[in-house]
């Protein structure tokens, strides 16, 4: 299944830099396996914000629903998710 995912960050300002640091590191090594297995498909940045756009390809929404919260990041985002499906007058064929 396809979602797309608006994921808004909202990091408070007294986290120490330190703490931050590693979240962000955290964070960026588990979407960067995602991508590279293929579950995480694509990742947009929204210009002058601190969010993205995210599609997921995914068995089903519990799938989602744990990948997500498994996002370091996860307790400092609003996330919206909105399930996809192939429009009938798409020519292509891998909806990538």
């Amino acid at each position: 299944m396809l979602f797309h995912v608006r994921m808004d960050v909202r990091i408070p300002r007294d986290l120490p830099a330190d703490e931050l640091a590693g979240i962000l590191a955290r964070e960026k090594a588990y979407s960067q396996q995602l991508q590279a297995s293929g579950k995480w498909r694509h990742i947009w940045r929204l210009a002058g914000e601190y969010a993205n756009f995210s599609v997921f390809d995914v068995q089903d929404n519990t799938e989602l629903h744990e990948i997500l919260l498994g996002l370091p990041l996860f307790k400092f985002m609003e996330i919206k998710v909105t399930p996809l499906l192939r429009h009938p007058s798409s020519i292509r064929e891998d909806d990538s």
